[in-house]
């Protein structure tokens, strides 16, 4: 099902009227719950008008070619470590040649007073999403999207047979960390649960043995058609969090009972498919660049047990404030609590705006894949 774009307001946030609380907080400074981490942060919207004299970032390089002779991931190429790239059609998944986890590792531990450490064992994996180095998830068409999120639920089935913990995630963009810009994602498992995800498993397990429900299904129902969703349909919201820390975040959650993405059925992929290139041509045309992100999955841990407190969905973590200015949790951030200067219901707005401008041309695309 095609996406519902959400209809866009003007820039300066809420025009409820004194009425509407949520307004009115907007308009000092004021701390908001983050019921999936069980913890606050401050909003501080007048900050958005502080001078800025601080660091800006480059413009983004300039075109980028569909081949790339000396990139280790294109087809056909050799990597680092010498081996060579199949001349991979759309796919291409391999062990990370330089993997922070290893299946072999041994099982060993230090318990020493206050010193304690323990041997991980796991895998990671390299995921290229296309042949083309010149494409994004963005501008890629809806069935190469579709593929994707088909290599995200099997690479997920087949790892959690063997480990507890599955995280697929992409980093798009240098700043970001991004050592090479082909289209491609990661994923990391392992045989422990992350901090992270154990606290994601606490509060969703709390909230269900309280209410009998799922938190993010709650949340998705209590969000939808209102100001800080950007995407809606039948299968899936995307919206900018009420307790967003970035600040153009947004959490995307699947509407039906699901815990992990091998349980979505075909109409639920083709619309993933559908809503990532929209929330993501959102981003795109934000500021008129290719904007910078960390998104990753939260599925259900693999415990040979019933997951039903848990609802998947996905995090996007994008660090511009503006086209040239990105967001540092520095200072208070580190020390105290999450700031953030933007509200939700702005940055929400904005993205919603941006969503209903028209696509860049794509010159040459067709003719490139015929």
């Amino acid at each position: 099902m095609t996406a519902t774009r959400r209809p866009s307001g003007g820039a300066t946030g809420p025009s409820r009227g004194d009425s509407d609380p949520i307004a009115r907080l907007s308009r000092r400074p004021h701390r908001r719950y983050n019921p999936l981490l069980d913890e606050w942060l401050l909003v501080s919207s007048d900050r958005t008008r502080r001078p800025w004299q601080g660091r800006q970032e480059p413009p983004p390089p300039g075109p980028v070619e569909q081949y790339d002779p000396a990139c280790f991931l294109c087809p056909g190429n050799q990597r680092a470590n010498g081996a060579a790239n199949p001349d991979y059609a759309s796919t291409f998944v391999f062990t990370n040649d330089f993997a922070a986890l290893r299946p072999d590792a041994p099982e060993e531990r230090l318990e020493d007073g206050l010193l304690r450490a323990e041997v991980e064992a796991g895998t990671c994996r390299v995921l290229c999403f296309s042949r083309r180095h010149d494409l994004t998830l963005a501008r890629m068409e809806r069935p190469e999207v579709r593929t994707v999120v088909d290599l995200w639920a099997d690479q997920t089935a087949e790892l959690g047979d063997r480990f507890q913990w599955v995280q697929v995630f992409e980093n798009r963009g240098e700043m970001m960390g991004a050592s090479n810009p082909h289209p491609h994602g990661q994923i990391w498992a392992g045989s422990a649960l992350p901090h992270e995800a154990a606290r994601e498993d606490a509060t969703q397990r709390a909230y269900d043995g309280e209410h009998g429900r799922r938190l993010l299904l709650d949340y998705a129902t209590q969000e939808a058609g209102g100001p800080r969703v950007v995407v809606e349909d039948d299968d899936w919201l995307v919206a900018v969090p009420f307790w967003a820390a970035w600040p153009y975040e947004t959490l995307l959650i699947a509407k039906r009972p699901v815990e992990r993405l091998p349980g979505l059925d075909d109409a639920a992929r083709d619309s993933l498919a559908g809503n990532l290139i929209a929330l993501l041509g959102s981003y795109d045309r934000l500021f008129g660049l290719s904007f910078p992100y960390s998104m990753g999955w939260h599925q259900a841990p693999f415990r040979g047990r019933s997951e039903e407190h848990w609802q998947l969905h996905a995090h996007f973590f994008p660090p511009l404030l503006t086209a040239n200015v990105r967001k540092f949790m520095v200072g208070y951030e580190l020390l105290a609590e999450t700031q953030r200067d933007l509200t939700a219901e702005v940055a929400a707005e904005r993205l919603r705006a941006a969503l209903a401008r028209p696509e860049p041309t794509r010159t040459g695309e067709a003719a490139a894949r015929a």
